[in-house]
């Protein structure tokens, strides 16, 4: 399942075929999952304790036969098998100083945009923050009073731990990024992210994969 959320929540969850239909929202630009810890004002998400891989192995078996792949092709891999668990994060609240310096420091376009309760609201690039900052030689000017929920990207589209990589893909393909935010299908808290970066890997490590729907 793939779900368009924003500030108010969830305005959409289904299909990527009813997904693509329905739904379209601004391309996103350049988003990174962060494996490292990073200074304030940027906060990290992780995944729950280790049972909630146990709760996804059983729907993605269900899923699995659900789709019944050919017996020709690779093994399907799911988003919880392959994402990036540890993600660097901003708050709504955060001025837009912060931010940029929070994205500068690690090198980093985007991030995703969090409540208090972690859960996903939107997504804040450098090319927002530049709508009410000017940056020259590396130092900022003609700042304006601006937060993040002022510049952030909302609704975005993310999908659930469940989600094969084929169609994760597809939406990558579909909507012109590199990543994607990957939220626990109850709650909407953000749990990780999956890359381009995370599906080549595991192509790499253990092929073969089946990438196509």
């Amino acid at each position: 399942m793939f779900s368009v959320i924003g500030v108010d929540g969830g305005v959409f969850r289904g299909s990527l075929e009813h997904l693509l239909a329905t739904h379209r929202v601004p391309a996103l630009p350049h988003l990174r999952g962060i494996d490292q810890d990073v200074d304030e004002p940027a906060t990290e998400a992780r995944t729950g304790p280790a049972h909630d891989d146990k709760r996804y192995h059983a729907a993605a078996a269900a899923y699995a036969v659900a789709e019944r792949p050919h017996p020709e092709r690779g093994p399907i891999y799911h988003a919880y098998q392959v994402m990036s668990r540890h993600v660097l994060t901003l708050s709504p609240d955060v001025n837009v100083v912060e931010a940029w310096r929070a994205l500068a420091a690690r090198g980093v376009g985007q991030a995703p945009v969090v409540n208090a309760e972690r859960k996903l609201v939107g997504l804040v690039s450098r090319t927002h923050l530049l709508r009410v900052l000017n940056e020259e030689d590396g130092h900022l000017r003609d700042v304006l009073a601006r937060t993040v929920a002022d510049v952030m990207e909302t609704p975005v589209v993310s999908a659930e731990p469940i989600a094969d990589v084929r169609r994760i893909a597809r939406v990558m393909l579909e909507y012109h990024v590199p990543a994607l935010p990957i939220v626990d299908e109850s709650s909407s808290v953000l749990v990780g992210i999956v890359s381009r970066s995370d599906i080549l890997r595991c192509v790499i490590i253990d092929p073969p994969i089946t990438l196509w729907a």
